[in-house]
């Protein structure tokens, strides 16, 4: 973090941070390694924003990255250029495609299983 605020966002007021999983340590870790002083300027720039545990926009990434993985990354390609343009006509490819995903967590199911987090009137 203290990379993040000092050498790559230098003149950002603040800097958001987006934390896949609810046990990612916060802020209050900052105090195993910096002063308090330290640990207030960093907490001040920071906003720290959670992703929800079930059906974060991550996962939809995450399987982005697997079949970016297993089409075009899954060798040895000796210069980044060529990375690239694995990357560029596979993403070109992709696009021309209607890719849908099979996804088992429907509206129905949310209902019940996360009952607690809809008000009694939503449902």
């Amino acid at each position: 973090m203290r990379e993040l605020s000092n050498v790559d966002y230098p003149e950002a007021e603040k800097i958001v941070v987006v934390l896949h999983h609810l046990n990612t340590p916060g802020p209050t870790s900052f105090y195993e390694i910096h002063e308090p002083q330290t640990v207030r300027r960093l907490g001040d720039r920071f906003g720290l924003h959670f992703t929800p545990k079930h059906g974060s926009w991550l996962n939809g990434v995450e399987i982005e990255a697997s079949v970016l993985i297993r089409q075009c990354l899954d060798r040895h390609i000796p210069k980044l250029i060529y990375v690239q343009a694995e990357g560029k006509a596979r993403d070109d490819e992709r696009k021309t495609k209607v890719v849908k995903g099979n996804w088992c967590f429907i509206t129905a199911d949310a209902r019940t299983k996360l009952k607690h987090l809809y008000p009694e009137n939503q449902l």
